[in-house]
């Protein structure tokens, strides 16, 4: 009977095993993980950033809204479990050639931009990810004004 209460206590207090749809390996939860990292860094994920995002995973990884969705929770669950960036950036450096980081670095600037306003964590996140991943500061810098001067043009 103990024995019993002991289980059932326990099964109450243990936490539902998490589906995942994307394995930790996977390029696109890596990248979406990071952007999902540098959307959250001012605490706030609005409707437009949480949109932005799916548009830029979706086309650029050509998945279907479901898929998207999916992606998007799989990689807020990974950025939470995660000690740092660096688990992210290593399988990313490993398997992509350099302009597919620097595209990378792009969209998360993209991301940094999307509600409008950027916040000085958002671009130390940025500046972290692109030495991770080999991206120079030129670079890096140049793809800031270029996302910069894209949405101030659809602004006006």
């Amino acid at each position: 009977m103990f024995n019993a209460l002991k289980t059932f206590l326990a099964e109450l207090r243990s936490e539902p095993e998490t589906i995942r749809h994307f394995e930790a390996g996977d390029r696109r939860l890596a990248e979406a993980a990071l952007m999902f990292h540098v959307v959250a860094a001012d605490g706030v994920i609005d409707d437009e950033e949480r949109t932005h995002m799916e548009t830029i995973l979706s086309s650029h990884f050509d998945l279907s809204v479901e898929e998207t969705k999916l992606l998007i929770e799989d990689a807020h669950l990974a950025d939470l479990e995660a000690i740092d960036l660096y688990g992210f950036t290593s399988v990313l450096k490993q398997n992509l050639e350099e302009e597919e980081r620097v595209t990378i670095v792009e969209h998360m600037w993209e991301m940094v931009y999307a509600d409008g306003i950027v916040h000085e964590l958002e671009d130390n996140i940025v500046w972290r990810v692109a030495e991770l991943l080999g991206v120079s500061q030129r670079e890096r810098m140049i793809l800031k004004q270029r996302v910069r001067r894209r949405r101030e043009e659809k602004a006006s």
